[in-house]
Order: structure tokens, then sequence, then C-alpha cells
């Protein structure tokens, strides 16, 4: 269980600057999205964090349990304020985030880490490749991207589920596969019924899909396997490694660099990461046990 940090009840505008100093949000909305994930809407009670970048994370406490980090889900460009997190049932704060309904507390700290950085691939095609709940966190980067849509090339989603009820957003995903100017390809893992898609690992159409390696900057999020054999056929197509870009998970605990909790090698992934390029990626995932 993740220590207490400060209650999230305390003024904010009395109470000293500090970065493990939860604010207040109140739970607007929950939105089910399978049969172990969840989406909420969390709305300021008085001042907000800053605004994020597609690709960084916050800290949610959930009082009387712990503090967890969950990337964010929701648009940049929104601009209410409001935060949109997707948050899957795998441990004990996760649980009780995953429980909440409308009008409960979280303290919520961030956001924290490096984004997917989608300046620096402008004019560039864009390749979106998810692998279950990594949708979430690449769900932010799609989405600026639409709303700049002018400003790049080709823009593929790629989204693998185990099998069709554990696809997120599955609402958007069918409106994303309408919008032009957008491809989309979703796959399950093995046969289910009722599903006439396409079956097996989103390495298999990677493999096939035409792209031009010199123009492609890839974003990939997922299992570290699927991103690593994800990764090896995309280098194998002559895609740079240093235009993969891949979001790593470690066990943070303060998101801020200085437990130490989420060491990689070198780096710590709250302040390195969670997004790096393959370039680095590539060594620190191929040792075991790093």
């Amino acid at each position: 269980m993740s220590a207490e940090p400060a209650t999230i009840g305390v003024d904010p505008r009395s109470a000293p600057i500090s970065p493990m100093l939860p604010l207040p949000y109140r739970v607007a909305d929950r939105t089910v999205e399978t049969r172990d994930s969840i989406t909420l809407r969390l709305e300021p009670v008085d001042a907000a964090i800053a605004p994020f970048r597609p690709g960084q994370f916050t800290m949610l406490y959930r009082p009387g349990v712990g503090e967890v980090a969950i990337s964010v889900s929701g648009d940049p460009s929104a601009g209410d304020g409001a935060l949109i997190q997707t948050i899957r049932d795998v441990g004990a704060v996760s649980r009780a985030l995953h429980h909440a309904v409308p009008g409960d507390l979280i303290g919520v700290r961030g956001p924290y880490g490096v984004g997917w950085d989608l300046d620096a691939a402008v004019g560039r095609d864009l390749l979106i490749v998810a692998g279950g709940v990594g949708l979430a966190p690449l769900r932010p980067v799609l989405l600026d991207a639409l709303a700049r849509r002018h400003l790049f090339g080709r823009v593929v989603l790629v989204a693998g589920a185990r099998s069709p009820e554990e696809f997120l957003f599955r609402d958007q995903l069918d409106a994303w596969r309408a919008t032009a100017g957008l491809e989309v390809e979703v796959t399950i893992d093995r046969p289910s019924p009722g599903w006439s898609g396409l079956v097996g690992f989103v390495t298999e159409p990677l493999a096939r899909l035409a792209l031009d390696p010199r123009q492609t900057t890839a974003f990939l999020c997922g299992p570290e396997p699927m991103m690593r054999f994800s990764a090896t056929v995309l280098l194998a197509r002559g895609v740079q490694a240093r235009d993969i870009r891949v979001s790593l998970e470690r066990n943070m605990k303060c998101g801020i660099g200085l437990c130490g909790h989420c060491q990689l090698g070198p780096l710590l992934v709250c302040r390195d990461g969670p997004v790096i390029d393959y370039a680095h990626a590539h060594p620190l995932l191929a040792t075991r046990e790093l």
C-alpha cells in the first residue's frame, strides 16, 4: 500500500506550496469501459493542476488507501480544467479509484513526466500502436493530432485487445474508423464469437502496413512484450529507433524523481519518462530484471 500524502482538505490558497501536496478534485462522471477498467471525469474543487501534455501522468490519491500514477487519457485541447483518467483495477489503490463514484473526492498531483512530443513529428506520418489499456495514454496524442490534422501526413491507429470486450473507448473507436484522414486497424488476440475483424497480435497489421520508414514517427504503448515486438517489426522495416517512442511503466511513488522506486537502469521513469525513444529503451528492455 502506498504511503498517504498530505490531507486533500487543506485549502490550496493557504497551504505551503509543495510538489507532494495533492489538490482536491471531485468525481463528476464515471464511465465503465471494460470488466476491469473505468474512466473518471475529475473536476477541481478549487485550484486546478497545470495543463497536461499528451503522455504525461498524474498521481491520484484515494483518501485512506494511497496514491498511484495514472496516465491522463483526456483531450489536451479541452481547456475546461477537468481531468479524464482511465483506470484499470489491478491493485489496492487502483481498485479504490476504480470504485469511486460521482461526488467522491480524489487528490491529484502533477502533471508529471515526459510526453509524446507530437510537435517534433510535425510534417511526418504518425503511426499510433496500442495494446489493451495502452490506448488510454495514446488517446490524447491521437486527439491532438486530429485537432491539428493539417500539420501531419498519414495518421494511422493500430489497436489490439484480447477480445472485443477488452477495447477501451469502443464508441469512439467506431467514430474514429469513420473519420476522414484517419486510418484505423483493430485486431483481437484470438477468435471470438461474432467478431469478423482481424485476429492476431498488433505486429501482424504492422508487418503488412504500407509506410515510408523515413517519414514515420511511431508511438507505442501497451505491455512491454508488445512494445518490444512491435518495435522489432518497425526496425526491420527501416524505421529508425529514434523515431519510435514507447511509454514505460514502473512502480512510481513520488512522481518527481526523489524516491527512486521507478529506476530503470540510468533512468528514473517518472522524471526521464514515461515516454522515451526506442534508441534508449531497447537496451534497457532487453536486459532481464531491469
